[in-house]
């Protein structure tokens, strides 16, 4: 299946040009105007599928606008690249193998097929594994090596297998086994590890590590710290058996490491890291709150993954996200993007989209290997609301940078607290107002407005509606990683601090100091820092 993307720079497509050529012929819209000239626009420019409403008519756009955006998306082959991320082609070029996390989410029985292969069986096999141990944790059947019951689960990974189940389990928190306590420990800081491991006991204790390739370092140095822990405690190595599971492809590692075969959980090379929620690198959320509200996240996931496989593009809630963030980024001139939850369950919805967004699309080199010479992913940043009115807010409304905003709202909490439910949809729904028609005032009192967002809103945060809202911006990813030109799969960028690192490291290890090769602030800060160690020691 060829997907590539048209030949020569992007900001040469006629489909670009167009989309100049209105950007300069419009000026600077007007949002208080386009609503006072239009008085269907706000039941027009909305999206509802399932539920989740998308109301995107606060954004600096006309019909005209959304038009142009479609046939730029047209274009670039998106239409043609979603049907090839749904027939697992390979997608990833850089490494050479398909993106196919949507199979992990498909229902029992469904065709998922990489290259004839039909790959669903085997991902049910892995859920079905999975529940089954999910369930005799959480019952109490599986005890660790002393016989007591397991009470607290810590996962042991980063990036996409912390990231992701770390978020996913706060969201979820009114979901989650009253008798089992889930934490995550991500940092290679040994402060962090003393932390999350000074009030646990060992014997109550079980350990997930999560990690593709069983060789990150953070997260094999923090497995290899919490197994000395453990078998320090226990006096037995026996011990990591009964304490240590893993998620991973590569159960040899894992074994080498002390995990039974049986307990490693297994995830395929198609599968990214940060697209991997709805795989066994979620095994921490399904032991937090159980296989069945883990498949109704699964089922959310799906939902979304047929809106957008199937919905025309001036329809589609992802593609829509997608293709106004390369309006602003592209034509007026946004560098960042802001993302305010008001729930305090979604805390970590932030961090995970930045993960999701910059790792995927902060790229300068496209998808054929030449030089971009346009700009691709924003600088992804947010707080839920309403605290994040009392850090940042100020300046959303007066600052002197245009920066889009996604709110994110349900109409009912799981707590219901006197009026503080309808005290917090108040502010969210008056602070999109705010940014988009300001108020006049005093020069230091007036907000102009004209500052764009988006309103998601939802029931409840339920595990269906989060499965929704995980994959609605998942695509949204891909959905810019095809305008721009860039492969959303790969992230080579990281590696180079890795090497470099290791280098550092073996050198502080030896203690042989800075290699000459390094740069001179380099080379000072490392014989700084042993010099600090040595006088501690």
């Amino acid at each position: 299946m060829d997907v590539s993307p048209p030949s020569g720079p992007l900001t040469r497509l006629p489909e670009w040009l167009e989309l100049s050529a209105h950007r300069a012929a419009t000026g600077e819209l007007d949002l208080a105007s386009l609503f006072l000239e239009d008085s269907g626009r706000a039941a027009r420019l909305r999206v509802e599928h399932e539920d989740l409403l998308l109301d995107y008519s606060k954004n600096l756009v006309t019909d005209e606008t959304l038009a142009l955006l479609a046939q730029l998306a047209r274009a670039t082959q998106l239409p043609e690249r979603i049907e090839a991320l749904f027939a697992g082609a390979r997608l990833n070029v850089s490494e050479d193998r398909p993106a196919f996390h949507v199979a992990l989410r498909a229902p029992a029985g469904s065709e998922s097929k990489i290259e004839g292969e039909d790959v669903g069986e085997r991902v049910q096999g892995v859920l079905a594994r999975m529940e089954k141990f999910c369930l005799k944790v959480r019952s109490g059947r599986w005890t660790g090596h002393t016989g007591k019951r397991i009470r607290r689960v810590v996962n042991i990974g980063i990036g996409g297998s912390d990231l992701g189940p770390r978020m996913a389990c706060r969201a979820l928190r009114p979901y989650a086994s009253s008798d089992l306590q889930v934490d995550f420990l991500a940092n290679l800081d040994g402060d962090d590890f003393a932390t999350r491991v000074e009030s646990l006991d060992p014997a109550e204790t079980l350990f997930v590590v999560c990690s593709k390739t069983f060789a990150t370092e953070e997260t094999l140095a923090n497995a290899r710290a919490a197994r000395d822990w453990l078998v320090g405690a226990l006096g037995d190595e026996a011990a990591v058996a009964r304490h240590f599971v893993a998620a991973s492809a590569d159960a040899g590692a894992a074994g080498r490491f002390g995990i039974d075969p049986v307990y490693c959980f297994e995830f395929w090379d198609w599968v990214g890291g940060r697209f991997s929620l709805a795989s066994s690198a979620g095994l921490s959320l399904m032991l937090s709150v159980g296989p069945e509200a883990f498949r109704e996240v699964l089922g959310g996931m799906h939902a979304m993954d047929a809106h957008f496989r199937r919905a025309p593009l001036e329809a589609n809630m992802p593609v829509l996200l997608g293709l106004l963030g390369v309006w602003y980024g592209g034509f007026l001139d946004a560098e960042t993007h802001c993302v305010a939850p008001y729930s305090e369950g979604l805390g970590e919805f932030p961090a995970y989209l930045q993960q999701l967004e910059m790792e995927s699309n902060g790229k300068s080199v496209g998808i054929m290997g030449a030089p971009l010479d346009h700009h691709t992913a924003p600088i992804v940043w947010g707080q839920t609301g309403t605290p994040g009115q009392h850090a940042f807010f100020q300046l959303l409304h007066q600052g002197t940078r245009r920066v889009p905003c996604d709110f994110i709202a349900f109409a009912r909490a799981h707590h219901r607290v006197a009026d503080h439910h309808d005290r917090l949809m108040a502010h969210c729904f008056a602070q999109s107002e705010a940014l988009a028609f300001g108020s006049p005032g005093e020069p230091h009192q007036a907000c102009p407005g004209n500052r764009p967002s988006n309103t998601l809103l939802a029931p409840l945060l339920t595990p269906r509606v989060l499965g929704q809202l995980v994959a609605l911006y998942e695509h949204k990813v891909f959905v810019q990683a095809t305008v721009w030109g860039v492969n959303a799969f790969d992230q080579w960028g990281v590696q180079l601090g890795k090497d470099l690192a290791a280098r550092i490291f073996a050198e502080i290890e030896t203690g042989t100091g800075p290699g000459p090769d390094h740069d001179g602030s380099t080379r000072g800060l490392i014989r700084r820092y042993l010099d600090a160690r040595q006088a501690g020691d």
